[in-house]
């Protein structure tokens, strides 16, 4: 019988990334800023003496969205084949613990600001980890499955680039990072991810937007970002989502996006 083990959670994650598809593949720059807020009455504090020092640091955490694994997972890049979950990242493992390599912005007391986490909000951290280079980093060391895997290079028309830009200005923060993931390895595949084809191009869905973009070799152009309402679908006041007096804002501004 396998042997159980009690761990207890020293803080939690707080971040706008709220949505197993809002969190990146891996921590980057594409992704928001966030809080890890460690518990109180602990001597935590004791225990960040010495962290302002550190650029990065490993978070280890839970997965806390799943409540089952696999052991055969299909990862986000690197084709069609199944893979053994210890050979990936996913997180549907028999114990559902994650790590994180992240910056670190500043500290606070009990609170420690970073960025680039791939981490969801309410994720609980169990450990703490300073990032050592001359330990932690071995560069171009990788799966074998993935050394194929051939990347595409994003870029944003200038259309899509105002409306991404606006609607961030109105706190839709995590659309840019969503894009840079879904769309850098294996654009077009619909059996990873909400895309289908439309045009001469595809269209991708995140929550109820969307946008359009064009392959061309190993390269991606996203056109422009719309609503995912009709214009029936907007005149209802049913508002699953609380979303739809951002969208008819949208529209104003941009006429003939839906």
């Amino acid at each position: 019988m396998a042997t159980e083990i009690k761990l207890t959670a020293i803080g939690t994650f707080k971040s706008p990334q709220v949505h197993p598809y809002e969190a990146g593949r891996q921590p980057d720059e594409f992704h928001s800023q966030g809080v890890i807020e460690l518990e109180a009455g602990h001597n935590f504090e004791q225990a960040l003496t010495g962290l302002e020092g550190c650029e990065r640091i490993w978070v280890v955490f839970l997965f806390h969205h799943n409540d089952h694994w696999s052991p055969m997972v299909l990862p986000p890049r690197g084709g069609n084949t199944k893979q053994g979950v210890f050979a990936t990242r996913s997180p549907y493992r028999p114990n559902p613990v994650g790590m994180s390599c992240v910056k670190v912005k500043s500290i606070d007391k009990l609170k420690i600001h970073v960025e680039g986490a791939d981490l969801l909000h309410g994720s609980p951290i169990l450990d703490i980890k300073p990032y050592v280079a001359y330990a932690d980093s071995f560069p171009g060391v990788e799966p074998g499955w993935l050394k194929n895997a051939e990347r595409f290079t994003i870029d944003y028309s200038l259309e899509a680039k105002q409306e991404l830009e606006w609607l961030e200005l109105h706190n839709l923060h995590q659309l840019r990072g969503f894009l840079q993931h879904q769309l850098e390895f294996e654009p077009d595949n619909s059996r990873k991810k909400r895309v289908k084809p439309e045009g001469t191009g595809f269209v991708i869905a995140y929550r109820t937007w969307r946008a359009q973009f064009e392959i061309q070799g190993q390269h991606v152009s996203i056109l422009k970002i719309f609503s995912g309402y009709s214009a029936e679908d907007l005149a209802t006041p049913e508002d699953v989502y609380q979303d739809k007096a951002l969208h008819r804002n949208f529209q104003k501004n941009f006429p003939g996006k839906t």
